[in-house]
Parts: structure tokens; sequence; C-alpha cells
């Protein structure tokens, strides 16, 4: 697999990266996890921290000058997602979205819509907890997305 996954780790779920962590070791799959405060990885050659500087999108700057075509970006946020599909990557958020090139657009609309919404003191509420259901979304959605880059 000549690939690599970039994790945003300041707001990834410790039960999302556990489910990384065992296809990185499964598959062989570099994954480098990237935040402003150290999070602690498994002993593994294929699993990597890397820690940047503190503010504001600093982890998102890193793995936008970081990704290649055909990596894969773990991401809840739709700016860097959009990033990194124009990078060539792909992005997929903690509950199993995927943004590629067909996608992005929508969901950054969607976004602005919704910062719209609140820049006018309107109460849009944040995403739910996450729920097993959607940690098994996401898992499937890893799966079918390393299945395809396996066969490409």
């Amino acid at each position: 697999m000549a690939f690599n996954i970039w994790v945003d780790a300041d707001a990834c779920p410790a039960v999302i990266r556990d489910v990384l962590f065992r296809a990185a070791n499964r598959l062989g799959v570099t994954t480098t996890l990237v935040a402003n405060h150290h999070i602690r990885i498994p002993r593994s050659p294929h699993i990597r921290f890397t820690q940047v500087a503190s503010g504001f999108d600093k982890a998102d700057d890193h793995i936008a000058d970081q990704v290649n075509a055909g990596d894969l970006v773990i991401t809840g946020d739709i700016p860097l997602a959009a990033r990194v599909v124009e990078n060539g990557g792909t992005a997929l958020n903690p509950r199993g979205t995927l943004y590629d090139a067909e996608s992005i657009r929508e969901h950054l609309g969607r976004r602005d819509f919704m910062e719209e919404l609140r820049s006018t003191g309107m109460q849009t509420g944040g995403p739910s907890s996450l729920s097993k259901s959607d940690v098994q979304t996401f898992a499937n959605a890893l799966d079918r997305f390393l299945a395809r880059a396996n066969r490409g």
C-alpha cells in the first residue's frame, strides 16, 4: 500500500483511534496522529505521533502540508477535508462520512450555512455523542477505503 493515514487527533475520539490502530497494524499502513498536545499511541512500527505547536489550525496546516495524493485523512473538520481533497487525498470523518472530490462542495456549503446561522445568534446545537452505530459506520467506511486502496 503506497498511501498514509493522517489523523487530526486533537478532536478524534479514542474509540476511533483504536479502530485506526488495529487497521494500521493489520495492514501495515503508516498512520500518523497529529495534535497540539501529547496523545498516547501504542508501540508499533506503523503508528506515529507528531506534536505541533499550540495555535489555531496548526495541526490542520501540518496535515494539509504533508498529505499526498491517495492519502486518507481522518478529520471532522470540513475546511481541512476540503484542503485534503484539493491535494488529491480523501477525508473520512469519525462518523463514517467520506469526503471526496464529488461530495466536498456540498459539505462545505452546509457547513458555511450553519456557520452563518450561528453568526446571527441562532442556536444550532452541536453534534450528538458518538454512538456504537457511528463507530461501526466509521469502521465499515474505513474498511471500504482500505480495500479499494489495496486493489488500486
